[in-house]
Formats: structure tokens, sequence, C-alpha cells
């Protein structure tokens, strides 16, 4: 019998092969676990990111740049502005302004005495402004310094770099700062700007939204180290430009002229006004006293008031002119009618008189004019009667603004009839009992000067877009016919006479051109007593030329001059020297080799 013989079970080999699988099993294992708590780590990341870059991101990134970076608005260019022949009157320069970052500031109270001197500010005060935004990341320190400041700074900074004291608390950006080349030429027109280079005063103000451009913003920004980072600037668009009407040159004229004689008269104050009549263009309008438009925080507020416009005074006899375009529109009298003026003085109601400065005989309402006589006018005045008279004072446009584009104009004093007393129809026949604005009576001159039209007076011509192009052009506006144009020049022709020989105004008198115009010498209301003072006087000139083809309106007014009162000797010499000085200037050639005004030394 046959018997296969079984082999025997290799038994470490199984025992390796055994161990070979558990391990391979141990592997699979560790490999299953450390793969899903890899997985796991990776899915907690991952939630994270999703957290912080999606559902947080918004409040992480402002946290981040509240650390790191500030938003600073700055203004833009304002737009220049020019005179009638692009001279510039109103620029901007380039200057330094010096932030802090309060949050950043470890040490407020050693900051502040480092910094105070160079800004002309206190230590103490320094340090509690700063401490008060202390969880703020940015406060101005000192906007728009000057050069001296502006180095000091910047020495400070490079001296602490080298001492290797990263100053992140502070840093300086540049902004445009408004100048004003001519200094306090024509200041109450042109006005200034504040801080911000918002318009504050004058043509500044009343077209700041033309000329302010629209803003810019810069991102200032450091890395956790301190350093610099770029910063990301918004584009801005500069300022619209303004051509004005005025005249550098003219406006030089007048304000010489006027303070010369602010020192020859001793005088509080003065205004004159330069007008082309026949478009109401303003040639120049100068006030004193004045200011430096560089240094507006320096002038007190009585200097930088355009008196021109926001004061109004009793005109005296320069109103009469108002009253005789009245009497012959209504063809109440004639230049011929003869009025007798001997008494020298008439009863205007209430038993009060009012008298002439010197007694006359008979005269013409032409005499009547040229000799400035109260006691005829007062005569025309109640010929002509109230309504009559009261409707040709709003119809030459007292008692309303006149409605140039500047700011603070008011409209003057006139009462309805339905107000008057029994002696206001003769007081206003002189001048008296209404109030007016130099340039309301200057507009009411260049209407007879221009054959009736009253005009709207404007100083800004054109306003011009960065590119070049015309946003906007001023044209000159007829308000309404006030008289007719035989009325104006009848009047032109009496107004004549008040400059020649046995006229009050033989000092206005020019070499070569004939001079239409009237004085005025109005006593001036004491604020103390309410009643008419025995010293102050307001001088005035008002007049054209050349009289019968006027390319100047002009009047001048000498607010309480000391030595002599009357206009014809203060204020119309200074017409005189202002209107000299500008036709030579402008060119225009005289009418006659040799003046046929005859000139006389018993001025009034």
């Amino acid at each position: 019998m046959n018997y296969r013989r079984t082999e025997k079970p290799d038994i470490k080999k199984l025992w390796d092969d055994d161990v070979t699988k558990m391990q391979h099993m141990g592997n699979r294992k560790r490999s299953v676990v450390l793969i899903t708590i890899i997985f796991i780590g990776f899915f907690a990341v991952y939630l994270q990111l999703i957290n912080l870059m999606v559902i947080k991101h918004g409040a992480l990134s402002q946290e981040a740049e509240q650390q790191y970076f500030r938003t600073v608005s700055l203004k833009p260019q304002r737009g220049l502005i020019l005179d009638r022949a692009g001279r510039e009157m109103a620029v901007n320069v380039e200057t330094s302004s010096l932030y802090a970052v309060p949050s950043r500031i470890r040490d407020i109270k050693k900051f502040s005495s480092c910094i105070a001197p160079f800004i002309n500010v206190s230590a103490e005060k320094l340090s509690s402004r700063l401490s008060a935004l202390k969880e703020k990341n940015f406060m101005w320190l000192a906007r728009k310094m000057d050069e001296e400041t502006s180095r000091k700074i910047a020495a400070f900074k490079n001296k602490q770099k080298n001492n290797k004291e990263n100053l992140q608390e502070m840093d300086v950006v540049t902004e445009t700062k408004r100048y004003y080349p001519k200094g306090q030429l024509a200041a109450h027109v042109i006005g200034y700007t504040d801080i911000d280079n918002k318009g504050l005063e004058g043509i500044e103000s009343r077209y700041d939204r033309y000329v302010k451009g629209e803003g810019k913003k810069i991102m200032l920004g450091r890395d956790a180290r301190g350093v610099n980072l770029a910063n990301n600037v918004e584009e801005s668009v500069p300022g619209n430009t303004l051509l004005l009407t005025i005249d550098e040159g003219l406006q030089y004229i007048v304000e010489r002229e006027i303070e010369n004689a602010m020192t020859r008269w001793n005088a509080e104050g003065a205004v004159a006004i330069m007008m082309n009549p026949m478009t109401g263009e303003i040639l120049a309008m100068a006030n004193r006293p004045t200011y430096d438009l560089n240094s507006p925080a320096e002038a007190d507020v009585s200097e930088r008031r355009n008196r021109a416009i926001t004061d109004f005074y009793e005109p005296g006899s320069t109103f009469k002119t108002i009253l005789a375009s009245a009497a012959i529109e209504e063809k109440t009298v004639t230049p011929d009618k003869k009025f007798d003026c001997s008494k020298g003085y008439i009863y205007a109601g209430g038993g009060k008189s009012i008298r002439d400065v010197h007694r006359n005989g008979v005269l013409t309402f032409k005499e009547c004019v040229q000799k400035s006589s109260n006691v005829c006018l007062v005569q025309v005045g109640m010929l002509t009667g109230e309504e009559k008279y009261y409707k040709y004072i709003k119809k030459f446009g007292f008692g309303e603004k006149t409605g140039i584009d500047l700011y603070g104009e008011v409209s003057g004093l006139l009462r309805a009839p339905g107000a008057w007393s029994g002696r206001s129809l003769a007081s206003m026949s002189i001048g008296q009992e209404i109030g007016v604005t130099p340039l309301q009576i200057l507009r009411a001159y260049s209407a007879i000067a221009n054959g009736g039209k009253l005009m709207r007076p404007y100083v800004v011509s054109e306003i011009i877009s960065p590119s070049g192009s015309i946003v906007e052009k001023i044209s000159p506006k007829v308000e309404r016919q006030v008289v007719s144009e035989e009325t104006a020049r009848i009047m032109r022709d009496i107004l004549k006479t008040v400059v020649e020989e046995g006229g009050t105004a033989q000092k206005a008198s020019i070499k070569g051109n004939l001079v239409a115009g009237k004085t005025g010498t109005a006593q001036m209301i004491d604020p103390k007593t309410g009643k008419y003072s025995s010293t102050d006087y307001a001088s005035s000139f008002i007049g054209f030329v050349p009289a019968d083809n006027p390319k100047i309106g002009l009047i001048v007014v000498v607010y309480k001059p000391r030595g002599e009162k009357y206009g014809g000797v203060v204020a119309a010499p200074v017409f005189k020297n202002i209107i000299e000085h500008s036709l030579a200037y402008l060119d225009i050639p005289m009418e006659r080799d040799e003046n046929y005004v005859i000139l006389v030394s018993k001025s009034r």
C-alpha cells in the first residue's frame, strides 16, 4: 500500500506572512487616520479662511485700513481770477500741511513738547487735543504752513531719522493755498477763502461753486514697520477761471487817489466806483479802509466791509439830479424856467426852513442845478408832487438792490409817500430822508449818461472751463428805460454846466474832455443824538466823461473829511485826478486841444 508523504509546513514563513499582513493592515489604518486628520485640519483651515475672507472680510478690512491707512480729502485747485486783460488777481500755490496719527503716539506729552514750538501752539493745548483724539488715526497739526515752518519741520524729521527714531506719528502732505499776487488791490471785489479753500467774501464767495472744482482723496498708508506706502490719489478736477470786468490798471489809479484823499482830509472812509455807463461793467471798485487779501484774519470787520454796496448814506445834492430828471420828463419844468431864490431860504413844513449856502437871485432851472440851489429844487419838488417824484425814484432803482453779482448788497432806505411827513417832499428834493448806496446812485447817473437805460452792474464777464471753453458769458442787461433819450440829453447838458464857471464842481474839470456831473455835501446823522451832525459830512462827486459820448462813470465819496466839507472841494479833485490818469491809461483822445471849460478857484 502506498502512502503519499505530507510536507511539513514552514511555520516561520507563515508567521512572517502573517506579520507582513498585519503590518500592511496597520499601515493602512494609520494612513486612513493620518489622512483623516490632515483632511479635517485642511477643512478647518478652509472654514477659517471662508470666515475671514468672506464672512468677516468687510470688518477686518476696515480694521486693517484704520490701522494702516488714513483717507484725507483734499480740496482741488480753485480756478484763477483774472482781470479783464487776463492779468492774475488770484492764483494757487503749493504748500505743506502737517498731520499726526494720535493712535500711534506712545508718549503724547513728549510728542507735544517736540512739535508744539514748530506750529506756534502751546504744548499743553496740543497735548490736550491729541489726548482727546488718541483713538483716532488722523488729526491735522498745521494746515498750509509757510515756507520757513515747512523747512523747520523737514529738518526736524531728518534729524530724527539720523538718530534712528522713525517718526511714525506724523507726516506732511501737499495742499494748494489761495494766493493774491496784488495784495490789497480790489480786495473788496475779489474776497478771500478759508483754510479749506471755501470762498468767504467777494466773488470768491459769490462764484464759489464755479471756481472750487471737484475734490480728491489721498490714501495715506504705512506698513507695520512704519515704512511709507504709495499714496492712492483720486484725480481732481480744477475749478473754472473767472474773467473780471475790473481793470487792474484803473483799479490801481482809483485806489491810489482815494488813499491820497484819506490822508489829505484825515477822513474816516472813502469809496470810489468806476463803471462803463453803456454796459454796466464795473471797471474799478475801491474802499478805504481796506486790507490785504493774503492776511484777512489780521483785518477788522470794518476794513473788510464793501461800503460801496453795504453802506447807505443820505446823498445830499447829488440826488437833485433825480428830481431834475423827473421834472423834465414830466414837463413840469424846462431848462429855462425861472425860479425866484432871492430870499435864500424856503419854508419846508413844520415851521422849519431850508436855506441855500449862498443867496441867489432869480435863476433858470439850469442855473439852479449848476449852483445846487436848495431853494429852487424844493420848489421843483413841490411842482412835481409826491407821487410822481416817488415813481421816478423807484424807476431809477432806489429802494432796491442793483443786482450786482456780489453778496452783501443792501437796498438802501426809501419810504413810500404814505409814510412821508409834511417836510419829507422838501427834504427828499435835496437828498435827505433817503438812504442810497454809492453803487445805486452811480447806476442812476449812468442811465442819464447812456440815454435813459438803467443797466445791471456786474463784475464777472466770463466763466472759463479748465479746457479753455466758455462755460458762461455775462452780457450787459438793460433793466428798464427810466427817462427818454431827450430828457437824458437835456440833463447831460445841464450837468456839464456844474463843472463850468459858476458851477460847484470846477475842480472836476478835465483838460480836453467835457465832464458832466454833480457835487454833494450831505450832513451825516450822529448815532448818539439821532440828529444831523454839525461836523460830520459825506462829501461826494458823481460824473461821467466824455460828457457827450461817455466811456467812464465815476463816483467818489469821502466820509467825515476834516478841514473842508464841500463835495466840490473834497471829492471833485479826486474825481479829476482819477479821470485824467484813466483817460491816458485807456488812450481816450481829447475832444479838443484846449479845454473849453473855464477854471476858477471859487468851487464849493
